[in-house]
């Protein structure tokens, strides 16, 4: 992982491999909830399957959160879902936004994007659709959403201020983004940081939860807020793949938290160059 475009290649080969597998096989991978761990279910995943416009066969189990619970989505609106996999959150965004409006789903894996679309022609919907791109490159227009939606992918970007300026060139002036990911406070052990399977499993690739939102405040969001925050444990059988039973001891010991935090914040509704505006 020496390069930024050798860790996308990594994610993009093993995501290749999580969307031909079922939701049970997953959950037993590092990528999935699972997690490597046969011991505990859903480490990361919160209970989608309540939510409207939920269907068993567009989740993975990959998320961390419910970042369209908090997402203030409305009829008519226009979504954008980064890292969409096969199609979970699209589809929930769209049992809100109804007939009138429309939900892109992005993701930079060919096998998640034909696996979305055939979810999506066998539920007949007409207005949801799935590109493929990089979102540090959203393949959209500027100025297009009301709101945009991810759950547990800008982890895995290595330029995540890169991913915070396309999202705020495609928001319209006044939307809005609900976000889900993973944080850090305090330092992983090396051997956890520099593994390929913890970086595609969304934690070796998380930074601090202060630098996170400061990421947020310097690209210009306002009203930013944490809507859900919780604590993530890695079972003793993942860490043991890394780390000795006294380096275990010892990162238990350190005071290095792991969290899926929903962060929501909104795009101006007017640019403004006075110094002061802004803060109205």
């Amino acid at each position: 992982m020496e390069t930024q475009e050798q860790m996308k290649e990594m994610v993009r080969k093993k995501y290749s491999e999580i969307a031909l597998q079922d939701k049970e096989t997953n959950e037993a991978s590092c990528c999935g909830s699972g997690c490597c761990t046969t011991e505990v279910y859903n480490i990361m995943t919160d209970d989608y399957t309540n939510l409207q416009g939920y269907r068993a066969e567009a989740d993975l189990g990959l998320g961390c959160g419910l970042p369209t619970q908090f997402a203030l989505t409305k009829k008519g609106d226009v979504v954008i879902d980064l890292g969409s996999g096969a199609g979970n959150d699209v589809f929930i965004a769209r049992s809100e936004v109804g007939e009138t409006g429309k939900v892109f789903g992005i993701d930079f894996t060919e096998a998640m994007i034909d696996k979305a679309r055939a979810n999506a022609e066998k539920l007949g919907f007409q207005n949801v659709e799935f590109r493929q791109g990089d979102i540090e490159k959203i393949p959209v227009n500027t100025d297009t959403a009301d709101v945009i939606v991810s759950n547990c992918v800008l982890n895995l970007v290595p330029n995540k201020d890169g991913v915070f300026k396309e999202i705020y060139r495609v928001l319209k002036p006044g939307g809005h983004f609900s976000i889900s990911d993973i944080v850090l406070v305090g330092a992983l052990p090396s051997k956890i940081k520099e593994a390929a399977e913890m970086y595609a499993g969304c934690v070796a690739g998380a930074i601090q939860k202060q630098t996170y939102m400061e990421l947020i405040e310097t690209n210009r969001f306002r009203n930013a807020a944490i809507q859900k925050e919780k604590r993530i444990t890695i079972p003793d059988d993942i860490l043991s793949s890394y780390l000795t039973e006294s380096e275990i001891r010892e990162f238990k010991n350190s005071g290095t938290g792991i969290f899926s935090i929903t962060v929501f914040a909104e795009k101006a509704k007017e640019d403004c160059c006075v110094p002061g505006c802004c803060s109205n």
